[in-house]
């Protein structure tokens, strides 16, 4: 749980539909976390208390996400198949290629 110390809270309307009701009352929520910087903002209800509720649950969500470590990834080892298939087409290419270089004219009673 967040200690309410531990953030800055906003409160300022909430774009979008809804009539007066949500043009006129301060019902969007922005929290703010001073130790990480991390921000959850709430705008679904037209009820400041559920939109704070919601902020606060968000924000949770995020500071345990960013202290999460992720798992090393194990590098996978590539097929004796496909490293044979490789050296062939190589093979191919280099023999095409070979056959780009110049004529000799020579050769040809020139």
């Amino acid at each position: 749980m967040i200690d309410k110390k531990d953030v800055i809270i906003d409160y300022f309307r909430a774009s979008g539909p809804g009539g007066q009701r949500r043009n006129k009352k301060d019902t969007a929520v922005r929290i703010t976390h001073i130790a990480t910087g991390l921000k959850a903002v709430a705008t679904e209800s037209r009820y400041r208390i559920q939109n704070l509720k919601k902020a606060f649950s968000r924000l949770e969500d995020r500071i345990k996400d960013s202290e999460r470590k992720a798992e090393p990834r194990i590098p996978t080892k590539i097929p004796r198949r496909v490293k044979e298939r490789r050296i062939v087409n190589k093979k191919q290419r280099g023999s095409k290629k070979s056959l780009r270089g110049r004529i000799d004219l020579s050769e040809y009673g020139e």
